[in-house]
C-alpha cells in the first residue's frame, strides 16, 4: 500500500476523531490576550487550561523584556547552533542563573522540552544500558525511550515496591553487560497533579548504582519554598543527578533546560545532537527569560497568589461531592464516569451554555468510561472566578449522573456541521 494511502487509512487513536473533534475539542483557538478570560467561538470564556502558573505571560515586566530583547537583536539573532556560531554572553549568563536557582554545578540550555528531554535519553544511553521509568511518564520521555535499543523496565506509578522489583532486574542485565541504569520520573505529574516518589527513590542509592533524572516541567516556578521545583519541595534537589524543566509553563516561555554536575552536563553540551545541529534559542527569548527568572525568584507573592486560589478551587471542588485524586500540585483534575460522547455533550454544555473552558481528556489516554476535566488555576484567578466554577461543576456533575448528556440536542447556531451531533 502507498505510504500515505496507508497512514489516512490508520488515522490513528486520536485522529480517528478528527471529523468531528477539529477546532473544538482539538486544535481549538483561544483568542485575545493570554489570560483568564479569552475569546473561544467569539464569546468571551473563563479560561482553566492554560500552564501560565505564575501569570507571567502577559506580565507588563516580561512584555517590556521580550519588546526589549526584539528591539536590540531581532530574532534571527544569533544565527547558527551554538558549537559554531550561535553562542553568546546571555545564553551562558542564564545558564549560570539557572544553576544557581535549581542549585546544581552547571546547566545546558534545550531548544525544546519536548525534544530535549528526548534528546537527553538518547545522548546517555547505549546498547548495555537500562532503563527504569514511572508508568505515567509523559509523552516526550515515551519517544526518547523508543530511541534506546537496550532494555527499559516501567514501574507501576509512585510504586517504591514495584520500582524495587523493576532495579533488581535492570541490575541482573548491567551486571552482565558492564551497563549503566538511568531511572527517570516525574516531580509533578501534568494529568494527575501528583508528585513523584523522589526522596523514596533516591533512598535506593544506597543500595543501586543509578543515575536519576528528574523531569519537572510543571514544579519548576510552582513547587518549594523559592520556585526551585519539586526536589526542593522535598528536600533533596541537590541529590537528583540530572534535574530537567521547561519554560513552557511557570517562565510563559518556550525551551527548556538540564542541570547537573559539570561532567555530565559538559557531555550533554557536546553530545546532544538535537542541540549541536540546531539553531540556538533567539535572543528575543533569552533576554525575555532573564526578567522571568528575576521575578520567579524575587516576587514569591506570585507563588502566594497561586497557592491560594489552587487551595480554594481543590476544597472547593472536593466540598461539592467532586473527585480531584491526590492531587499535590496546582494541576486539578476532576474525575467523573462516561463515554466520550457524554464527555463531548458535557464540555460543550461547559462552553456553550456556561462560558467555561478547561481541557477534556477521554480515551485513548485514560481508560474508557474516565472523563478528565483538568483545571490550571494560576496567579491571575480570582476567588470570585473559583466560586463561579465550583458551582458550574457542581451542576454538571449532577446533569451528567441525572442522564442529561445521554441523549442528541438541538446545537447552537454558531457551532455547525458534524461537530452539532451531540450537542446538548
Amino acid at each position: 500500500m502507498n505510504l500515505v494511502e496507508k497512514n489516512l487509512f490508520k488515522l490513528g487513536p486520536l485522529g480517528i476523531h478528527a471529523h468531528y473533534a477539529h477546532g473544538y475539542f482539538a486544535y481549538p483557538k483561544l483568542e485575545g490576550e493570554i489570560g483568564n478570560r479569552m475569546i473561544f467561538n467569539g464569546r468571551d470564556k473563563l479560561v482553566w487550561s492554560l500552564n501560565d502558573y505564575l501569570g507571567l505571560a502577559n506580565d507588563p515586566l516580561v512584555r517590556r523584556a521580550d519588546e526589549e530583547g526584539t528591539r536590540q537583536y531581532g530574532l534571527a539573532y544569533p544565527m547558527g547552533a551554538r558549537m559554531m556560531t550561535g553562542n553568546t554572553i546571555l545564553h551562558e549568563m542564564l545558564e549560570a542563573k539557572l544553576s544557581s536557582f535549581v542549585k546544581k554545578e552547571d546547566t545546558f540550555l534545550l531548544n525544546y522540552g519536548y525534544q530535549g528531554m528526548s534528546s537527553i535519553i538518547d545522548s546517555l544511553l547505549d546498547r548495555h544500558d537500562v532503563v527504569v521509568y514511572d508508568a505515567e511518564a509523559h509523552a516526550c520521555i515515551i519517544d526518547g525511550l523508543r530511541l534506546h535499543i537496550g532494555k527499559r523496565f516501567v514501574f507501576k506509578h509512585n510504586d517504591i515496591a514495584d520500582f524495587e522489583k523493576q532495579l533488581i532486574r535492570a541490575e541482573k542485565i548491567t551486571k552482565k553487560t558492564n551497563g549503566g541504569i538511568l531511572v527517570i520520573t516525574e516531580g509533578v505529574f501534568g494529568m494527575r497533579g501528583d508528585t513523584g516518589k523522589i526522596r523514596e527513590i533516591i533512598g535506593f542509592k544506597k543500595k543501586f548504582d543509578f543515575t536519576l533524572l528528574v523531569d519537572d516541567a510543571h514544579g519548576i516556578g510552582v513547587m518549594g519554598q523559592s520556585g526551585a521545583g519539586t526536589g526542593e519541595e522535598q528536600g533533596i534537589q541537590e541529590e537528583i543527578d540530572l534535574y530537567f524543566a521547561t519554560f513552557a509553563k511557570s517562565f510563559a516561555a518556550i525551551g527548556a533546560f538540564v542541570s547537573g554536575k559539570k561532567e555530565i552536563i559538559q557531555y550533554l553540551r557536546y553530545n546532544m545532537r538535537s542541540q549541536i545541529y540546531a539553531k540556538a534559542l533567539p535572543m528575543p527569548l533569552v533576554y525575555g527569560l532573564h526578567q522571568r527568572l528575576r521575578m520567579i525568584r524575587e516576587m514569591p507573592e506570585l507563588r502566594e497568589r497561586l497557592w491560594n486560589i489552587t487551595k480554594k478551587l481543590q476544597n472547593g471542588l472536593r466540598e461539592a461531592g467532586l473527585e480531584i485524586g491526590n492531587t499535590e500540585s496546582p494541576v486539578t483534575p476532576v474525575y467523573l464516569k462516561g463515554s466520550i460522547a457524554q464527555a463531548a455533550n458535557l464540555v460543550r454544555d461547559m462552553r456553550e451554555n456556561h462560558d467555561i473552558f478547561c481541557s477534556m481528556v477521554v480515551y485513548p489516554v485514560v481508560p474508557h468510561g474516565i472523563i478528565i476535566l483538568r483545571l490550571i488555576p494560576t496567579a491571575n484567578h480570582s476567588e470570585e472566578e473559583v466560586t463561579e466554577t465550583v458551582a458550574i461543576f457542581k451542576n454538571i456533575n449532577s446533569k451528567l449522573g441525572g442522564g442529561f448528556y445521554d441523549q442528541e440536542r438541538k446545537a447552537p447556531e454558531n457551532i455547525t456541521g458534524e461537530l452539532a451531533v451531540h450537542y446538548p
